[in-house]
């Protein structure tokens, strides 16, 4: 499968490519469902969900709403999931998800993990993650949209850290592959379970047995050839080449992390960060500033990068995974910032 092997998973996963990060999180956590009702002894794709209890599911605050959009369209529930953080920000307490694990006394569950969360580019700690699913008997799904490409270079690849410990691992290839929209990966440790979910039958059709067919692997029958651009860029660049667009995009997001007022660190390539002139301290006037600045922005047309919340703090999020971005460019982000902070300010 176009990917694995970019990422290092065993040859012995599979899995299909989707329309994106919601429709590999769909066929991730399916598998995951398939593999709960198994272990109570249903074919939930047959009989459905009733009569059963509830599916526990575990996160940290990290977790992506296409994970609770996942869950809702499988009848799992978005009020399924118990976020277990430690701070305003969503990180994982590890003594929280282990207590939950433990009083469901032995009962499946399944463990949702971020590698790359989209405020800052944080990890929820995986390989301490991996260990308490494996002692508890959960399932974890890593949902590595970008963060999983840290895995290519030894700089970051720590923060990935057993993701091959992992049952079923998500990413996109419409960010760092730079390939167009749409384009996720879903990998599977076990390939076998999504066909009790996606496989269907007509007697017009060739059997799965027969004839292999991405078709039966995923919510989608009818498909485009994604295949092709992946392999393409694959071909084009390479895991080193890849691996040098990585390391470049980290040394840029650090650089523009130095020029400005940085709410969190920097681990790969998203830099969270405000404008905060001297003398203004933290409250609604501040957070009124910078939701204007990226209003502004917007309008001003030479730059743009997300808004949004961080630790109760307006903020901005630019992600930095295009191969033309330049030194230049970043630099631009922050004067950019500057002059329409300033201008506000003055006005």
């Amino acid at each position: 499968m176009p990917g694995r092997d970019l990422f290092g998973l065993p040859e012995r996963w599979g899995g299909v490519l989707t329309t994106g990060a919601t429709g590999a999180n769909v066929v991730g956590l399916a598998a995951a469902r398939r593999w709960w009702g198994e272990q109570h002894g249903r074919d939930v794709d047959v009989d459905g969900l009733a009569s059963l209890p509830p599916v526990p599911v575990f996160a940290s605050g990290f977790v992506h709403p296409s994970d609770t959009k996942a869950l809702a369209i499988l009848g799992v529930g978005r009020g399924s999931i118990r976020r277990c953080s430690r701070d305003a920000a969503g990180r994982l307490d590890l003594a929280q998800l282990e207590q939950g694990l433990r009083d469901l006394d032995g009962a499946p569950s399944i463990v949702i993990g971020s590698a790359g969360e989209v405020n800052a580019g944080e990890f929820d700690p995986l390989a301490a993650m991996a260990d308490l699913t494996e002692r508890y008997g959960a399932w974890l799904h890593v949902d590595g949209a970008f963060g999983l490409f840290a895995q290519l270079s030894p700089a970051t690849s720590h923060l990935t850290e057993g993701i091959v410990r992992a049952d079923s691992v998500t990413a996109d290839g419409h960010k760092w592959l730079n390939v167009p929209y749409d384009c996720g990966f879903a990998f599977v440790r076990d390939p076998a379970l999504l066909l009790g979910t996606f496989t269907l039958f007509a007697a017009y059709l060739a059997a799965a047995e027969e004839r292999p067919s991405y078709g039966l692997r995923g919510p989608e029958s009818s498909r485009r050839a994604r295949s092709l651009t992946v392999w393409a860029t694959l071909r084009a660049y390479g895991r080193q080449g890849y691996r040098k667009l990585i390391e470049r995009h980290v040394a840029l997001a650090r650089h523009l992390a130095d020029d400005l007022e940085r709410l969190a660190d920097v681990p790969l390539n998203i830099v969270c960060f405000r404008y905060r002139p001297p003398g203004m301290q933290d409250g609604a006037e501040l957070d009124a500033l910078n939701r204007r600045i990226g209003e502004v922005a917007i309008e001003d047309g030479r730059v743009y990068f997300g808004t949004t919340t961080y630790g109760g703090r307006v903020a901005f999020r630019p992600a930095i995974l295009n191969w033309r971005t330049s030194e230049a460019d970043v630099e631009l982000v922050a004067h950019v910032v500057r002059e329409i902070g300033a201008r506000l300010r003055a006005g």
